[in-house]
């Protein structure tokens, strides 16, 4: 994944002042260490928050994250619903591995059922949840799935979600060889498994053609399985912004200042 994000900043030529990648916590989050650019590796659970302020304050860059399963769906998990329902414009990529590698093999929110860990000893008993689905439901507007054996597939959807004008979210099977090897043969041809693209007949606007596409057995579909167009809260509150600043156009910030007295003053005087 950091390779070929090294090749999508040089392929797209941009400028390392212009991007900032953000990472939480976990295998996949040390992304932000090896990339010449800004950057922070965050708290756990807390990238996206940290992005989304990044985001609004900072229009001219290109806002990346990266995070794992238990990063954004466990305690991450409330932060990646409520970015994705306001549809902040940056590009989330999850590598996903169904165990927690970090801490030495713990269940996941994506663990299969009957996943022996040291946290399910007799096998997990807790249904995994569905991450394609749960972005579409939360609103996302760029729903992607790629995994990380099909290098040129994962170039392809991580160009497509930056391109995006609006919260787009990859999910990126990414296996763990220490703690849950062989967890996406199914999906590796060169491991007897099968890599189905999303059919060319689907359609990426249509919502329920995508909840469909996200409940297929396992290894599933391969692509963009939703895209739709949006008003970003970017573009929302610029358009605040910009209609505060024209009510005080012209004026000199101790004048907006004296104005601001002034009303505070009438308020206190009302009965």
């Amino acid at each position: 994944m950091l390779a070929l994000y090294f090749k999508l900043i040089e392929k797209r030529k941009m400028w390392h002042e212009k991007i900032t990648t953000v990472a939480g916590i976990g295998c996949s989050s040390r992304f932000p260490y090896f990339v010449q650019a800004h950057g922070a590796h965050y708290i756990h659970g807390r990238a996206l928050p940290f992005a989304s302020g990044i985001s609004l304050s900072r229009p001219d860059l290109h806002v990346f994250v990266f995070g794992g399963d238990g990063d954004a769906f466990s305690i991450g998990g409330n932060h990646f619903n409520h970015t994705a329902r306001k549809n902040i414009k940056m590009t989330y990529v999850v590598m996903d591995n169904w165990v927690y590698g970090l801490t030495k093999k713990q269940t996941s929110p994506t663990s299969p059922l009957g996943f022996k860990s040291k946290t399910d000893v007799t096998g997990a008993v807790d249904y995994p949840i569905n991450p394609m689905k749960q972005a579409i439901a939360a609103g996302a507007t760029f729903v992607a799935r790629t995994t990380h054996s099909n290098p040129a597939h994962v170039m392809q959807m991580m160009e497509a979600a930056m391109d995006h004008d609006g919260f787009s979210f990859v999910e990126c099977l990414s296996e763990c060889v220490e703690f849950y090897e062989g967890a996406f043969d199914a999906s590796n041809p060169r491991k007897g498994g099968v890599f189905n693209l999303v059919p060319a007949t689907h359609d990426v606007t249509n919502e329920m053609a995508a909840y469909k596409l996200a409940d297929e057995a396992f290894p599933g579909s391969f692509g963009i399985f939703y895209k739709v167009t949006k008003p970003t809260k970017n573009a929302k509150e610029t358009a605040i912004n910009t209609a505060a600043m024209e009510k005080v156009k012209g004026l000199k910030d101790w004048q907006i200042f004296a104005e601001e007295l002034r009303a505070d003053e009438v308020m206190h005087q009302l009965p």
